[in-house]
């Protein structure tokens, strides 16, 4: 039975070139379908995404389901992933080239068209985002960018309430600092 459980029915050489392959084909398959697959999942991506694990799952164990096949295969994965990040972390050439780039949907309340339709995301889709962060509509945001690691960055028009309260404490500060400053030179 251990024999059984630990034998790799499939030479070691393939079964670490199976996952290799399918790690450089998902990040090229997933660079080339865009942004919108990591930003947000609506039920239909959740759904791709899901199905592409399962899709893929032969390829990179092919004819094995033994547990050392398990443990070469998740070992490769995580190996090419370190070296890929590690490589991209030291290539910004590569890094911009393979992550994308950063795509302004909103600018001062206006929404771009264009670039939502690039990255296929609706109005009503990117209004939930929007509320996710604490604004109540488009007009609220000075601007939304879609970063290429799929986050949103948003920036309120008006200052939050911690951002009116930060400068209130230091518009004080500052009073206080110029009448320490005038009480000393009257010392003087």
């Amino acid at each position: 039975m251990l024999n059984q459980m630990f034998h790799i029915p499939i030479p070691l050489l393939e079964k670490i070139l199976r996952p290799i392959l399918v790690y450089l084909a998902l990040i090229v398959l997933l660079r080339v379908f865009g942004k919108r697959e990591l930003a947000q999942l609506n039920p239909f991506d959740l759904v791709v995404l899901l199905s592409l694990s399962n899709t893929v799952q032969n390829a990179i164990i092919g004819n094995d389901n033994s547990v050392s096949g398990g443990i070469i295969g998740a070992a490769t994965l995580l190996s090419v992933n370190w070296l890929v990040v590690r490589f991209l972390y030291s290539s910004p050439r590569w890094s911009h080239l393979l992550g994308g780039v950063e795509r302004t949907l909103i600018t001062k309340g206006n929404i771009d068209a264009y670039a939502l339709k690039k990255e296929l995301l609706s109005e009503e889709e990117l209004l939930s985002v929007v509320r996710r962060q604490g604004f109540d509509s488009f007009s609220d945001v000075a601007r939304c960018v879609l970063e290429p690691n799929g986050a949103f960055f948003i920036e309120g028009s008006k200052p939050t309430t911690e951002d009116a309260r930060q400068k209130a404490l230091l518009d004080r500060l500052d009073a206080l600092t110029r009448e320490v400053h005038s009480l000393r030179e009257r010392l003087t």
